[in-house]
This record gives C-alpha cells, sequence and structure tokens, in this order.
C-alpha cells in the first residue's frame, strides 16, 4: 500500500479517537476510569476472539511477545492519562499528551538507529507551536497530573515506535490480528491490576443508557475496530509521521465538543489548529512541493 493511503486510514482513526473524549466523559459518570478501561476493551476483545478466534491457535513465540507488549505499553499510556485528567485540566492534558510528537522522535532514534527526516523535523515544529496555541497551557502550576499525563506520552512514543518495529515485515492478516488480540489481552490486564491496587474490590458500576452508548462507541468503534485499523496500516509510513498525524486527536475533540456539546473555539484556538494543520501537512507535503519547486526554477 502507497503511504499517502495508510495516512489517510490514521486520519480516520484520529478523527474517531478525537470522539472519545465525549463518549468516555459520558461513561466516567457510572464507573471508575480503570473499570471503563477494563470494559471497554473487554467488550473489543470478545469481538475479535468471536470473528477471529479462529485465527489465534497456531501463534509464535515471537508474536506473543510482540503483542503483549504493545498491550502493557497501550494500557500503561491509558490509566496514566485516565488518571492524570482526573487531577489536572482538559487543556493542560491535551497539550502533554500532544507532545507525544515531540518525543517520537527521540524514541525513533533511539530505537531504529534512524534519522528523523528533514521535512517531518520541520512539520513537528510547527504542529508543536499550533498545538501550543490551540490548547493554551496554563504551566504556572505543575500538579502530579500533569506529571503522570506526561509520563503517559512517553507510553505512547513508544507504542507509535514499536508499532512500526513489530509491524514493518508482516504481511500475514493472521499475525496482525493475533498481534491486536494479544494487545487487548495486555490492555486489560494493566486497567484490571491498576483497578485493583487503586479501588480494591470496590466495583462501582451503574448500568445506565450513557453508559451503554459510551462503550458501544468506544469499545465497538475506537478500540475493536480501530486497533485493527492501526495496526494493520501504520506499518506502511513512519512512527514521526503517525505522530503528527494524532497530534490533530485534540483539535478533532475540540471540534466534536462544538457540535455535541454546543461548546465555542474562540480566533486563538482556530487559529491554532490550523498551524497545527499546516505542520501536519508540511510533514506529509513539504519534500514534494520543494522538488517541484527544484525543478521549476531549474527550468
Amino acid at each position: 500500500m502507497k503511504a499517502w493511503k495508510a495516512e489517510l486510514l490514521l486520519f480516520f482513526v484520529t478523527f474517531i479517537w478525537g470522539g472519545t473524549f465525549i463518549f468516555t466523559k459520558i461513561g466516567l459518570q457510572d464507573t471508575t476510569p480503570e473499570l471503563y478501561v477494563t470494559i471497554r476493551f473487554s467488550i473489543a476483545l470478545i469481538l475479535a476472539l468471536i470473528i477471529f478466534g479462529n485465527k489465534f491457535k497456531k501463534i509464535k513465540k515471537e508474536i506473543i511477545i510482540q503483542g503483549l507488549t504493545l498491550g502493557l505499553i497501550f494500557g500503561g499510556g491509558f490509566v496514566l492519562q485516565t488518571e492524570g485528567l482526573k487531577l489536572t485540566s482538559v487543556t493542560k492534558s491535551a497539550f502533554i499528551t500532544g507532545m507525544s510528537v515531540v518525543f517520537t522522535p527521540f524514541v525513533f532514534k533511539l530505537i531504529r538507529k534512524s534519522n528523523v527526516q528533514y521535512w517531518s523535523k520541520i512539520g513537528i515544529i510547527i504542529a508543536f507551536f499550533g498545538l501550543w496555541l490551540f490548547t493554551n497551557p496554563k504551566i504556572d502550576s505543575i500538579n502530579f497530573g500533569d506529571f503522570i499525563t506526561l509520563i503517559s506520552t512517553l507510553f505512547w512514543a513508544f507504542y507509535i515506535v514499536l508499532m512500526d518495529v513489530f509491524t514493518k515485515d508482516k504481511d500475514s492478516v493472521n499475525e496482525t490480528i493475533q498481534l491486536v488480540i494479544l494487545q487487548l489481552i495486555g490492555t486489560i490486564t494493566v486497567a484490571l491490576i491498576s483497578h485493583l491496587i487503586l479501588y480494591k474490590t470496590n466495583f462501582y458500576l451503574n448500568l445506565s443508557n450513557n453508559l451503554f452508548v459510551s462503550l458501544a462507541y468506544n469499545g465497538i468503534l475506537a478500540s475493536f475496530i480501530l486497533t485493527f485499523i492501526h495496526t494493520s496500516f501504520q506499518r506502511y509510513t513512519t512512527p514521526v509521521k503517525a505522530a503528527l498525524i494524532f497530534s490533530l486527536e485534540p483539535v478533532v475533540a475540540s471540534v466534536a465538543a462544538v457540535l455535541a456539546l454546543n461548546e465555542i473555539l474562540n480566533g486563538r484556538e482556530y487559529i491554532g489548529a490550523i498551524i497545527l494543520f499546516i505542520g501536519v501537512m508540511t510533514s506529509e507535503t513539504g519534500e514534494f512541493i520543494s522538488n517541484k519547486l527544484k525543478c521549476l526554477f531549474r527550468k
């Protein structure tokens, strides 16, 4: 598959992930964060086993290690981000989470021993400035929630890079399915253990209609379907470009809030969103436009 097609699919993933904020906010009114994450990914796992369970019979040791590693990192990031959000503001959480776009190139260089492309570096700088304008974080009072959210951002950076490492040489549909199922198992394990540590046997759960709607969106669409798309297609682009695309998630979340909750964006937020998008597009098209201009001036 061509890189631009895979990147379009990652844009779709980002769009759906951006909508999870509203549904998660609704769902957390009826249960604890860790139990919510446990149920959300359990739904995805059950669907995966029902539909693809027969692909899970013959599995290599390498796939088991890789899938569980991705799941543990993904689950750790989710738990830390959710707990951090309880102690800090949404804007600070969104900005800190978006910092994965800055950390990913360093993790990429550490693990892959490769340099980041020039236009990706330019795109990261532009996107970081746009993200700052859009979220307008107040950093004069750093608290523990900000700290653990920052740690979760490192989890996302490692997750994105290791997804590239583990899937780059895998064209088998069976292996992709196995990786997804093992990721879900790892994520559920982390969330459930975290719940037992923090809340012990206090399984607060109010089975409301809002909770069902929230889990339907986040469990089926955002976790089951999107995990397959992400695992299948990120391999066709670079981790740095994937992180830049995912950095648009706070913008999508805010637009969703405008549409669903009648929240209003101000001028600074619109400008920040535009700059952030320019940063992503600079990474995507910078080299192509530069080459075209060089050819034009040579003529």
